[in-house]
């Protein structure tokens, strides 16, 4: 019996359950165990914490770099597949369901949970770091013009079709077993096609963990990434002199707190209400940095970045930079393995999430709008703010990129938002505007997130208790400090990259799971359908001979048994 007979069997019973019964133990109390006691060891010894995920970094880095590119190109063909193929018309949900979120509030929600922080973090960031050789030029990028078009190119990769094929694998999975199959809103089930009834037993209670795990170092990833960006906003309209630690944690307290007030009141009220704030301040402040900036280089570049992404996205699927030795490790380890483990430990949120609010849209749909629509607009962000950062240093005024006492170029990656922005008409308040998008993206991020962890380790309620969202929330931030505390955007960078490669298995099986079951569907849907043609075909030709007058239309006994009447 689930879990959700459970519930509904109690509440029937007229029974009152306390407050500790309304979770799944087994899953909700290991999850929370394993990820206090790592906050605890960050806060007690932050230096031998910094220095041991250092060291695993290096070791999984070295060895299971070609594994993460491998399978996350495997992800896009999978994602692909099931889409274009007759696999897209299966509905997730009952057949005569209608989605149960408009298409823009569904674009927001998925796209604010998905990569909020993330954009605004990196939209100038990353492509400036790329430009500037930084960690170094294992991949061939120079610092030159021919050199921005790779870094803007390379940063496609980084947010375009791959990571939205990541949360494609995960989401139609879970969609399909919670709309479709009416199981409870669980990573486990996604499994069941292909482990059976053992989803009850403990493996569906490992996979449920390190759903519940992989998910808070996620969401801890990005707003660790979401606080030191607002830092460093604050201090660039000279708020604070200098952010601090402690500034930090009031930071993340304060922000965590106004998430509390979102998440108590659930999908279709506060999360829905703030990512569609989100999207409209989003592509406010992308128009105005489009009209203010180099508009028609803009779009010179765009189109010319789509056709590079496009005619190098099979070389760079696959670039593993194996014949850059330690530089190459190095490399990975900064950019392309560190996002698809990030990606990958983002996964089972922006997963549950999106099955969550997915419900009546067939997998072509579901394809389309998660893989498609959002990569063309990250496509368009890190145009438009990365562009315009490029720009500046190739034919404007430069100071996006500086030099360190050995003549090694730097870039200040928490500032370079402000830093642009600062160059344009009107820099102060658009960056403002970017410090409240910040927020508001933070609280959405850890919002969504709190209530897709209770979820899961509520036993797939999709109404999780509030005090259980409230608690995870809060875990939520607390995990945020102390991977900042451990030594900042280095040891976040390596949570992502080691959460991700025990959930990379569970992924693997989350796709031969959906393959048999979309194959079982199909097979299904085939029979009635050939079950209808000779229902219909049998009719015609019954239809056929009696108006031939062939057979006695007062016969009922069918076409196998008619009496064929005799002409005079």
């Amino acid at each position: 019996m689930t879990a959700t007979s459970d519930t509904e069997a109690q509440a029937l019973s007229g029974q009152r359950r306390p407050w500790y019964a309304s979770v799944a133990p087994r899953v909700f109390w290991p999850s929370a165990v394993i990820i206090l006691a790592f906050v605890i060891a960050s806060v007690v010894a932050p230096d031998a914490m910094n220095e041991a995920l250092a060291t695993i970094q290096e070791k999984v880095i070295g060895t299971f770099s070609w594994y993460y590119m491998l399978l996350v190109s495997l992800f896009v063909i999978f994602s692909l597949w099931i889409g274009l193929s007759h696999y897209g018309d299966i509905k997730l949900g009952p057949d005569e369901d209608e989605p149960e979120f408009g298409l823009k509030s569904w674009f927001a929600m998925l796209f604010a949970a998905g990569m909020g922080i993330g954009l605004v973090f990196w939209g100038v960031a990353e492509p400036l770091n790329h430009y500037a050789g930084i960690p170094n030029r294992a991949t061939g990028i120079t610092q030159d013009e021919e050199g921005a078009q790779g870094a803007l190119v390379q940063t496609f990769l980084h947010w375009g079709l791959h990571p939205w094929a990541i949360y494609v694998v995960v989401g139609v999975a879970i969609a399909y077993v919670i709309h479709r199959k009416k199981r409870p809103v669980s990573i486990r089930y996604a499994l069941e096609p292909l482990i059976g009834k053992r989803v009850h037993g403990w493996l569906g209670d490992v996979i449920d963990i390190a759903a519940v795990v992989g998910t808070l170092f996620g969401i801890a990833t990005s707003l660790g990434f979401g606080v030191i960006q607002i830092g460093a906003g604050l201090d660039f309209l000279d708020v604070v002199s200098e952010p601090s630690d402690l500034m930090y944690v009031v930071l993340i307290g304060a922000i965590t707190g106004l998430a509390l007030f979102s998440v108590v009141t659930g999908v279709k009220r506060g999360i829905k209400w703030l990512s569609n704030i989100n999207m409209v301040l989003a592509g406010l402040m992308m128009l105005a940095v489009l009209a203010l900036g180099p508009t028609l280089f803009i779009f010179k570049d765009l189109v010319q970045s789509i056709g590079d992404y496009f005619q190098n996205l099979l070389r760079m699927s696959f670039n593993t930079t194996a014949f850059e030795g330690a530089d190459g490790n190095s490399w990975q380890g900064w950019w392309t393995t560190f996002y698809w483990g990030w990606w990958i430990s983002w996964a089972p949120f922006v997963g549950v999430f999106i099955a969550r609010i997915s419900r009546g849209r067939t997998v072509r749909e579901f394809v389309a709008g998660v893989l498609l629509v959002p990569t063309a607009v990250t496509t368009l962000w890190f145009t438009v703010f990365g562009g315009t950062a490029l720009y500046r240093e190739l034919f404007g005024e430069g100071g996006l990129v500086g030099t360190d006492e050995t003549g090694a170029a730097t870039v200040d990656t928490e500032a370079s938002l402000f830093g642009m922005l600062d160059g344009l008409p009107g820099g102060a308040l658009l960056s403002v505007g970017a410090l409240i998008l910040i927020v508001l993206f933070f609280v959405t991020s850890s919002d969504s997130g709190s209530l897709v962890v209770d979820m899961l380790a509520s036993g797939g309620n999709p109404e999780p208790p509030k005090w259980s969202r409230v608690f995870w929330c809060l875990l939520g931030g607390a995990v945020a400090i102390a991977l900042l505390l451990a030594g900042g955007l280095d040891p976040i960078k390596t949570v992502a990259i080691l959460i991700a490669l025990p959930f990379s298995v569970v992924m693997i099986g989350m796709c031969v799971a959906t393959w048999k079951a979309f194959r079982v569907e199909r097979q299904s849907m085939l029979r009635v359908q050939r079950q209808l043609q000779r229902e219909r075909l049998t009719e015609h030709v019954t239809n056929s001979l009696i108006d031939e007058g062939l057979v006695d239309p007062a016969d009922k006994s069918g076409p196998d048994t008619e009496k064929v009447v005799t002409k005079s």
